[in-house]
């Protein structure tokens, strides 16, 4: 509930201080005085849009501070848990507009967005008016409220928790289709390189040992043939053959030369020995140098296929093991994917009657709902001198979603046998007002701790129409609170409280202000209100009667 406003330096307010009460409290004032000037101060410090522009002539910056009392399990303390801010049994709004435009808030003392400001004023305050633009006209809105009528939200949950399911069934579904469409579009290719890697059977490390393999017989082929030579060099036709044609000569004449040769002789014996050592080593290394050119040709070939796998599928060489289990596994699924895409199918055919079953019982919840709203609302539009008019909770299939199957309307008909239609398009202004007003006391029974705000809701009525309206809402504020800005004489006879708001000139300057109403000022107020500028006796008189007969 609304406990206190406090109003500074805003439009044409200077300073200005309300508390509020409960029960059905009025505002009244000539055109031009400043209400709408105070619900925009209101509108403010809840975070709403509206003017651009709302510090008063020469202030610095305007101010705006509202006092709710919170009971326990008001909707405000969850928001508030939310922002990790404090609560309590008392929420003090405060918000501040400097002359640059910039604007800061504060809810129990401690800075927050507006955004936490509007979550705020949805469990605080709700404004209808002539053109309320807050859900009652806007068919976007319809459902919800239908829905919170009817109070099914496990119904809702199920439906939600259906969808939940079904949407993610979609996906698996949609993403195996994809992914076998792709697989199929490159099945060819697949088991072409599948059964090429097979073949070749490539394995790690295999690349590097055929490299070098080649490489050393490339090498020996090279040099083989001056090893030969040197062999040849070394042999009976080469050095052994001198050297033993040198031994036979010296020995020949060894004994002739008084020992000369001895030594010389040694000598060649000793080199005879290391040559046969060189000659030896040389032969064992020219048998390792033979290779067999097959060999070759074969390593080659197969050594150029490994790289040349390598290139094509563009991964190296020792990776051609893992990427050919890649492709078969790819294949796997490929065979397996109508398999796995039945499953899926079938599992999404559950999850579509799951959704069917969970949609089709709050389908039936809410028809059953509109069914009641009609009649409650048929009840209500009586008092209201309307009871010819028709209300009707229009309800028609739309695509599916989270919160079900049905597209909400609520649809009026003004006289019997004329054709219905939106509320916004079908009922005149007093018409409209009373609409809102028999569905907003309709609807206001599911909810508890909100303050109703109804801006001239009863534009347009008057005499006992009026009336009607004035005791709707006195009903409307019983247990709570409801706040009417009117001109209706017959609605302000009922408030509990009573503000005038007025408009003050002094020098150049103007401002605007509210002041509570003695029992006394009532009856002169009332009376302005019957009579205009002029009051007259029979206007207090008038008023009089009003005020005792509500």
């Amino acid at each position: 509930m609304l406990r206190a406003l406090e109003i500074r330096d805003m439009l044409i307010i200077d300073r200005l201080d309300l508390i509020f009460q409960p029960g059905l409290n009025v505002l009244t004032g000539e055109t031009g005085a400043g209400k709408s000037i105070l619900l925009d101060s209101l509108g403010f410090v809840l975070g709403w849009r509206g003017r651009a522009e709302l510090v008063r002539a020469g202030a610095e910056q305007g101010e705006v501070l509202a006092s709710f009392d919170l009971p326990d399990g008001h909707a405000a303390h969850a928001v508030l848990a939310e922002a990790g801010l404090p609560g309590g049994d008392e929420l003090i709004l405060r918000r501040v507009n400097g002359r640059d435009g910039r604007k800061t808030a504060w809810v129990n003392d401690r800075r927050c967005s507006g955004e936490v400001l509007r979550a705020l004023s949805e469990t605080l305050v709700e404004l209808h008016g002539q053109h309320d633009d807050r859900g009652l006209l806007d068919p976007k809105g319809h459902r919800a409220l239908l829905d919170a009528f009817g109070a099914y939200p496990a119904l809702q949950d199920a439906v939600r928790l259906a969808w939940r399911g079904l949407s993610q069934a979609r996906k698996a579904q949609a993403a195996a289709e994809s992914a076998l469409a792709e697989i199929r579009a490159e099945e060819e290719y697949l088991r072409h390189a599948v059964a090429e890697l097979d073949k070749l059977d490539p394995v790690p490390g295999e690349e590097a040992d055929l490299d070098a393999r080649r490489r050393s017989m490339q090498s020996a082929e090279r040099i083989r043939e001056d090893v030969a030579r040197a062999l040849a060099a070394l042999g009976q036709d080469g050095a052994e053959g001198a050297m033993g044609d040198a031994t036979r000569w010296l020995e020949g004449v060894a004994d002739r030369a008084e020992g000369a040769l001895e030594a010389p002789i040694a000598a060649l014996g000793r080199a005879f020995a290391e040559l046969g050592d060189a000659a030896q080593g040389v032969e064992q290394a020219l048998d390792g140098l033979s290779f067999n050119a097959y060999e070759l040709e074969m390593i080659e070939e197969r050594l150029f296929a490994i790289r040349g796998l390598a290139r094509k599928h563009g991964v190296a060489p020792d990776d051609l093991g893992g990427f050919a289990q890649d492709l078969r596994a790819r294949l796997a699924a490929l065979d397996q994917g109508d398999a796995d895409l039945a499953a899926l199918r079938k599992a999404q055919a559950a999850a579509e009657a799951d959704y069917a079953k969970a949609s089709g019982a709050l389908s039936a919840a809410r028809a059953e709902a509109a069914a009641r709203l009609d009649i409650a609302v048929a009840a209500e539009l009586a008092p209201l001198k309307m009871e010819r008019a028709l209300f009707h909770t229009e309800i028609t299939a739309v695509e599916p979603g989270p919160e079900g199957a049905d597209l909400v309307a609520f649809t009026v008909a003004t006289n019997p046998g004329a054709p219905s239609g939106p509320l916004a398009k079908i009922a005149s202004g007093g018409e409209l007002s009373r609409f809102l007003l028999a569905l907003k006391v309709c609807l206001s029974q599911q909810q508890s701790g909100v303050t109703m705000i109804f801006d001239e809701i009863d534009r347009g009525v008057g005499g006992a129409t009026a009336d009607a309206v004035g005791r709707r809402l006195a009903a409307l504020a019983t247990g709570g609170q409801v706040l009417v800005v009117t001109h209706s004489p017959q609605v302000a006879a009922l408030g509990a409280h009573h503000w005038r708001v007025e408009k003050r000139v002094e020098g150049e300057v103007t401002t605007s202000t509210v002041v509570p109403l003695s029992a006394e000022d009532r009856v002169d107020e009332i009376a302005r209100m019957v009579a205009g500028d002029t009051v007259t006796d029979q206007a207090r008189g008038a008023a009089k009667a009003l005020l005792a007969a509500g």
